[in-house]
């Protein structure tokens, strides 16, 4: 039985009465661990890519080509408005590049706007496509991307969104040649990010995971104030459920391992991956070092240092050398005390973002939020040592370290870049 009273259900406006709500293969599961069934929005689609994998499409009246059936309050654009908001796609206009596909920047209407365009061969990619589009239609916040319509004119699937102009915080952190990113856009970046977390997380009805928090998805404007972007492989948490059994994906060093070694997604996932990106911030490390034979994530190499900075004050072996000891060291102690609580071995131990928040601001004593952390590896504790004790139901560390490296393997090839797996 479906049950229907929860968000993703009839009671849901953006779901037209008389729809059949079929149960794709994801499996969402209670307090009592019993499974139910995810519910699909989408029209019949042909693009799960595993039972276990939820693909969520929105349905309407018109439906596209494919068989993707979109609704919105957003703009409908023709093709040809975004070929010549863009100069047909010009090189000179292309902001990126990614899995999906290209953005390319335009101006239509006296606006700059940013075309998301998917690649005709990439069936991720209209996946993606379908689950950002039902994501991003329905939030609205100052640190998430607005989106502006969407054009589905024939073959052609785009998104387009509000312009930010000044690029990403990975090519802020870790562009080559760029100036060193002063302190005090860095830990304005890290609150508007976790703002915007807290309400995918809390504020929206049902919740969303983000599952690809990473440097790359924070866009900047001017004032180096953060947007979140890029919601293709965001998932609806609903309230009544402690976690989603869903295929692994997201991209490697930021990757929550509990996630990985169980394939159960849940808000923490995204807690641990914001942890990987305040490390980004503290240290202007990348969150893989690939220059050895066995490349080392950034949290592996953090976690010793993070205990001792918290225990000793001393941030000289963790913070990023370029700021020339030019910060706030309250204001980096409290980073460093969410970063080392945000990738905690165990999920549940993380504090929820709005913890981070108000730690980050300095609202709660950080003892408050050392509560949620253990800092000793679960392999190390005894009953009477550092640390948080752990019952038999969280993770054997051993058995996940050999998961991780596995994972890593698969996700890292030698000649290849870093990239979603």
């Amino acid at each position: 039985m479906i049950r229907r009273d929860h968000g993703l259900c009839r009671s849901n406006p953006l779901v037209p009465k008389g729809i059949c709500l079929r149960a794709s293969g994801c499996v969402l599961s209670n307090q009592k661990e019993a499974t139910r069934p995810y519910l699909n929005l989408f029209a019949a689609s042909p693009l799960e890519d595993s039972p276990r994998n939820v693909e969520s499409n929105r349905v309407s009246a018109s439906t596209s080509t494919s068989g993707t059936a979109l609704r919105f309050s957003t703009r409908k654009y023709t093709y040809e408005e975004l070929a010549m908001a863009t100069d047909n796609f010009s090189d000179a206009n292309c902001l990126g590049e990614g899995g999906f596909g290209y953005v390319h920047k335009g101006f239509l209407n006296g606006k700059d706007l940013a075309v998301k365009q998917l690649k005709f061969e990439s069936k991720q990619g209209e996946r993606e496509f379908q689950a950002e589009v039902e994501t991003i239609s329905r939030v609205h916040h100052k640190y998430l991307v607005s989106l502006l319509g969407y054009c589905t004119t024939g073959d052609h699937r785009m998104l387009v969104y509000e312009f930010v102009p000044n690029k990403t915080l990975e090519f802020h952190l870790h562009g080559e040649g760029q100036p060193t990113m002063d302190w005090g856009n860095r830990l304005k970046i890290a609150l508007g990010s976790a703002k915007g977390l807290v309400y995918l997380h809390e504020d929206c009805h049902p919740r969303i995971i983000h599952r690809d928090i990473k440097a790359s998805n924070i866009l900047l404007n001017n004032k180096f104030e953060a947007k979140v972007a890029d919601f293709g492989l965001a998932r609806f948490f609903p309230d009544d459920y402690t976690h989603i059994s869903t295929n692994v994906k997201g991209t490697f060093g930021y990757l929550d391992p509990e996630y990985v070694t169980s394939g159960k997604l849940t808000d923490r996932s995204d807690v641990f991956s914001f942890g990987v990106m305040l490390l980004e911030l503290i240290t202007g490390h990348r969150p893989v070092n690939k220059t050895s034979s066995m490349p080392q994530s950034l949290v592996e190499w953090a976690r010793p240092w993070l205990k001792k900075a918290l225990e000793d004050g001393n941030f000289d072996s963790l913070i990023d050398p370029r700021l020339a000891k030019d910060y706030d060291p309250e204001e980096v102690t409290r980073m460093v005390a969410c970063a080392a609580a945000c990738v905690n071995h165990s999920a549940r131990h993380r504090p929820p973002m709005n913890q981070i928040v108000r730690a980050l601001e300095g609202v709660v004593p950080l003892v408050d939020l050392e509560g949620e952390v253990s800092l000793v590896d679960p392999n190390e504790e005894s009953g009477s040592g550092h640390g948080t004790n752990y019952s038999s139901s969280d993770y054997d560390t051993t058995q996940l370290n050999e998961d991780i490296k596995k994972h890593r393997m698969l996700a890292l090839p030698s000649s290849g870049s870093m990239k979603k797996v």
